[in-house]
């Protein structure tokens, strides 16, 4: 089945609650399921690869539907999906009897002990087992995602007579284009997030220390079932806004200052990603802060702006320039960060956007002394304008001039 075949299959699907409810059409988990695999296989048939070894958790997530750690540091073998063009997929997994128990679209024959690569003599026996699952792979070219120097070594003298390929980009190729069910999933994130971004800015008061802050909007997330959050996440204020610093601190928030905060809940293994800028107390910012935040709501609007069918990731950097760190955004699904890209890097080698991509976007604009400003919005891109799917407004007091796609600000003035 075609990838067009596959969205088109999914219309349909609305923004609606977190339950499955018998009333209207919401995600189809079976349906996603089977989707993420055909965009999978399809990809991997139209590559140089015969087959791929997937060591990524969030990856075998996606094949599979196994549901594993989210972090903080990847442990390989945990979770290890072999995939062909044409067969189900064979999934490795710590969880084994779980799987068995609870996952019945696996067939038993799918299903595997957890492959053990800590260990040369662990590595030599997975082999043994997946040649004599799917044959010999003599002549064969395989796909990696991911693997370390032991791991290599122990698969290249395993597999003398294959080749290895980078797999990582034939799944990314799957993966770049969302189905209407995966774009649901990613906009329950999102509105986790906010969430999570209203409770934090609720308890955002002098007096209040970074950690505090995060806490708040980590609570929300969590009690409204994100699994776990896009990263450490980041709560910074006053003069760690500029330059900025990516992490949370206990250093305590004064009057006056500018608060950053980057969050991320997640939905089903799928991310939601939001920063705004807060000025704390009630209190009026000065000119050159207001003039700050305007540089980048104007860099982050003028981005969302660009990113239509047809332009390309340049096109994107370009509307949002200068008013950039080292990167303007990126792509999410099952990883919190996947391609597209949007880097200085794009105007060389810029990638076409086509309908189905989604991207987060977060310019910033900062001078020491005065403060430092981001902001991000997560869009999905469709035949015309791009679905802005971020509701949630800015602090309007740091808002001159709304831009037109922004119809969540400007509401209470």
């Amino acid at each position: 089945m075609a990838i067009d075949e596959l969205v088109s299959e999914a219309v349909g699907v609305v923004d609606g609650g977190l339950m499955g409810v018998d009333w209207e059409q919401r995600i189809d988990f079976a349906r996603l399921r089977r989707e993420r695999l055909a965009k999978a296989q399809e990809a991997l048939a139209a590559s140089v690869a015969d087959m791929l070894f997937v060591f990524r958790t969030e990856d075998a997530r996606y094949l599979t539907g196994y549901r594993h750690h989210l972090g903080p540091t990847p442990l390989l073998g945990n979770a290890t999906v072999v995939l062909t063009p044409d067969d189900p997929p064979i999934l490795f997994t710590m969880d084994y009897e779980h799987c068995r128990a609870r996952m019945p679209w696996i067939a038993p024959e799918q299903l595997q002990p957890r492959a053990n690569f800590r260990e040369e003599v662990g590595i030599r026996k997975w082999a043994e087992t997946v040649e004599g699952l799917v044959g010999s792979l003599a002549g064969k070219t395989i796909g990696v995602d991911l693997w370390s120097p032991t791991l290599e070594e122990g698969l290249r003298k395993a597999f003398p007579d294959t080749l290895f390929v980078d797999g990582y980009k034939i799944l990314m190729e799957a993966k770049i284009i969302k189905t209407d069910d995966e774009v649901a999933c990613l906009k329950i994130a999102n509105a986790m997030t906010e969430a999570g971004m209203d409770a934090a800015r609720r308890v955002l008061r002098p007096g209040v220390r970074e950690c505090e802050v995060l806490a708040a909007a980590w609570y929300k997330m969590t009690a409204l079932g994100s699994e776990w959050t896009q990263c450490s996440n980041i709560v910074a204020s006053g003069p760690y806004t500029a330059p900025y610093r990516r992490f949370t601190s206990d250093r305590v928030i004064r009057s006056g200052d500018m608060v950053i905060i980057d969050i991320g809940g997640c939905f089903n293994g799928y991310w939601g990603d939001l920063t705004r800028t807060w000025v704390c107390d009630d209190i009026k910012p000065t000119a050159e802060e207001r003039d700050l935040h305007q540089k980048c709501y104007d860099a982050l609007w003028n981005s969302c702006a660009a990113s239509r069918a047809g332009n390309t990731t340049a096109d994107v950097f370009a509307a949002a320039d200068p008013y950039v760190l080292d990167s303007l955004g990126h792509g999410s699904g099952m990883a919190p960060w996947e391609p597209p890209y949007f880097s200085p890097h794009t105007k060389d080698d810029p990638t076409e956007l086509r309908v189905g991509m989604q991207f987060n976007l977060e310019p910033y604009a900062g001078v020491p002394g005065i403060g430092g400003f981001r902001l991000e919005n997560n869009l999905v891109v469709t035949e015309g304008d791009p679905d802005v799917y971020t509701t949630y407004p800015f602090d309007e007091r740091l808002v001159i001039d709304l831009h037109p796609l922004d119809t969540s600000t400007g509401r209470t003035r």
